[in-house]
């Protein structure tokens, strides 16, 4: 899997390109290790990724290890089957933070 990193003072966007399971997830996981300590948000734009496992699901809401600082998490570029699978997510597990992710959040967050 590649990864595109873009930084912007607090903010970093992190493009993979390719599905993101099990195998891909520790080296996602060591990108976002590897972002400054100063970033305190990430964007995963996920406009390249056609495929997410539960993996993917651990990836945007799991707490960071201790050695990293916690980060506000957004989605963004979500393909069919990603969505549907976050969707499925967030009505399954309304106490995890899935729904905040959702497009229609963020829509309902610009409007507050």
């Amino acid at each position: 899997m590649n990864v595109t990193t873009l930084i912007d003072a607090t903010s970093a966007t992190i493009i993979p390109h390719g599905e993101i399971d099990h195998t891909t997830l520790p080296k996602l996981r060591a990108v976002v290790a590897a972002l400054p300590r100063d970033v305190a948000e990430v964007v995963w734009d996920l406009k390249d990724t056609p495929f997410i496992d539960t993996a993917g699901l651990h990836l945007l809401v799991d707490p960071p290890p201790a050695d990293v600082p916690p980060r506000r998490a957004t989605v963004t570029g979500m393909q069919s089957q990603p969505l549907r699978v976050l969707r499925t997510a967030a009505e399954l597990f309304p106490t995890l933070e899935f729904a905040r992710l959702l497009p229609e959040a963020r829509q309902h967050e610009a409007a507050a």
